[in-house]
């Protein structure tokens, strides 16, 4: 059975794909606002925002539809949205944001905030993930790809489909919600199956889906890059074998997302028997947001008529306080109106009952015409202590040369920005089983990073007096993230730490006597 031919067969219709590629995203955007709004005019949310008046204005010109828009509702933090409105939802009341009570709460990775956050989980946003994974998966025809690869199954490496429930709501990982609800026609095609999916062990789930390797046929992975090259050195191990090829011959894609995947592709190519195709999805907690609609390119495009509203707040001073936090008189633009090569935080207005609902995450437009994006960072996980602006994005690619400059596999890596001599440092935690002179480790960071950001060149200069480097081993990283209950599914470890969090991981070292300050 093979699986586009299946998708075909079930009905799956190319329509929404056609619609976005000859259609404008101002109008894609403008038409996915309007049903929205008017999906949940009824519900306590929109009363008392009073939808009704914001929908007149999509009959007058001049973009009045978004001036009333953006004037009566405000922005929404997690907190905010959920002091008012969520907390009712997840005490079981019913059209608050979004029509009928829901029934499922996504509980994110929490990288920024020390607890997890509930995120809706509705009905229509469960359907609009599986119609943007088919088409996701559709796409595959723009790849080379070798036939076999859609008569294979397809593993996804998730959070346990046993949900806690919870009085008259489930809860757990979005990718475990996802999964415990796949449609029929998927189920021939998904492993690791119902019953090893709702294992909760994270460990013994890693070494039943091991033992069970040799039994299927796999030709795409899906799941978090830090938890996929565990798993695979783990049947690799299991199986006495050289290479992930010589038990999956038929593997083609890897289908990634949640962190970047170029601190991770070193390592995880010397597992594999031959090159294959990676795949980048933006999947949050709040919505499938963009995919990787073509080979040989390293952006993703937005997926704009599906269930999504998207607006682009500049991320500068003007609009965000020092600690990252958005202010609540932000400019706010629709998709016509951003530019190319800006730092852009995304605001969400959703079928889950988001409503102008900042995400945290900072993307940079490629491609107006094409609405094609790059990840650089998050709101909060940059470091800019003396005006050195230094992001996430900054930080991988750093990470990438100096992987390749002494050939080693640094899969995991943090920063923090540190007091030093009455100015600032910054203090890197580095994550690699390789031999390494940290020095030279040291120098190579500061030299890359030089050369990505003029603004860390002039600080290094001034203010930002010194670098420090430890080198760590890798299950390092992952022990803490043990302690803090966040093992498997979505969870990945934050890569710049502040406040108390820093100091939960400096704590965390010293206990486990591990590194030295260089």
């Amino acid at each position: 059975m093979a699986l586009l031919g299946t998708l075909l067969k079930k009905g799956i219709r190319l329509r929404e794909m056609m619609e976005q590629e000859y259609t404008s995203p101002f109008d894609l955007q403008k038409k996915e606002l309007k049903e929205l709004l008017m999906t949940a005019s009824q519900t306590e949310f929109g009363k008392h925002y009073n939808f009704g008046h914001v929908l007149q204005g999509f009959r007058k010109g001049d973009k009045e539809f978004y001036k009333r828009f953006s004037k009566s509702i405000p922005l929404h933090t997690y907190n905010k949205i959920y002091a008012d409105w969520w907390k009712l939802a997840l005490q079981g009341a019913r059209n608050v944001c979004w029509p009928g009570r829901i029934k499922y709460f996504a509980l994110s990775s929490g990288t920024s905030e020390a607890s997890s956050k509930y995120i809706p989980v509705t009905k229509d946003m469960t359907k609009a993930i599986q119609k943007t994974s088919v088409r996701q998966i559709l796409s595959l025809s723009k790849y080379d790809l070798e036939p076999e690869i859609f008569q294979s199954g397809i593993l996804m490496l998730g959070g346990s489909t046993h949900l806690n429930k919870r009085g008259s709501y489930f809860e757990g990982d979005l990718s475990g919600i996802q999964a415990a609800r796949l449609p029929f026609w998927f189920q021939h095609f998904y492993k690791p199956g119902k019953k090893i999916a709702k294992n909760r062990d994270w460990d013994t789930k890693l070494d039943e889906i091991a033992r069970k390797a040799g039994d299927w046929d796999i030709g795409i992975v899906v799941g978090v890059p830090a938890w996929i090259q565990i798993l695979m050195e783990k049947i690799i191990k299991f199986h006495r074998i050289k290479n992930i090829h010589e038990i999956w011959p038929n593997l083609e894609v890897y289908v990634h997302g949640g962190v970047s995947f170029d601190p991770y592709r070193k390592g995880f190519e010397k597992l594999l028997g031959r090159p294959i195709s990676y795949i980048e999805t933006y999947l949050a907690s709040e919505g499938f947001i963009a995919f990787q609609a073509y080979p040989n390119r390293r952006t993703m495009r937005l997926v704009l008529n599906n269930g999504i509203f998207y607006e682009f707040v500049p991320f500068d001073e003007k609009n965000f306080d020092a600690a990252g936090e958005i202010k609540p008189d932000a400019e706010t633009l629709m998709i016509d109106e951003v530019e190319e090569g800006k730092d852009y935080a995304i605001l969400l207005s959703s079928c889950a009952g988001a409503w102008r609902y900042i995400i945290g995450d900072v993307i940079k437009f490629t491609s107006l015409e094409e609405a094609e994006i790059v990840i650089t960072g998050r709101t909060k996980h940059f470091l800019s202590l003396c005006g050195e602006h230094l992001s996430v994005d900054n930080m991988n690619k750093a990470i990438e040369l100096v992987s390749n400059d002494f050939n080693i596999n640094i899969p995991e890596f943090a920063v923090a920005g540190i007091p030093y001599q009455s100015l600032f440092a910054h203090h890197w935690f580095v994550g690699t089983d390789d031999k390494v002179d940290k020095k030279l480790l040291k120098e190579k960071i500061d030299e890359h990073l030089k050369v990505l950001n003029d603004d860390y060149a002039v600080e290094r200069s001034a203010a930002l007096r010194e670098i420090f480097v430890d080198v760590l081993p890798v299950k390092t990283f992952y022990d803490w993230m043990e302690s803090k209950g966040k093992v498997g599914g979505q969870n990945k470890f934050p890569r710049v730490m502040k406040n108390a969090q820093l100091d939960d991981w400096k704590n965390f070292l010293q206990t486990h006597s591990n590194g030295n300050r260089s």
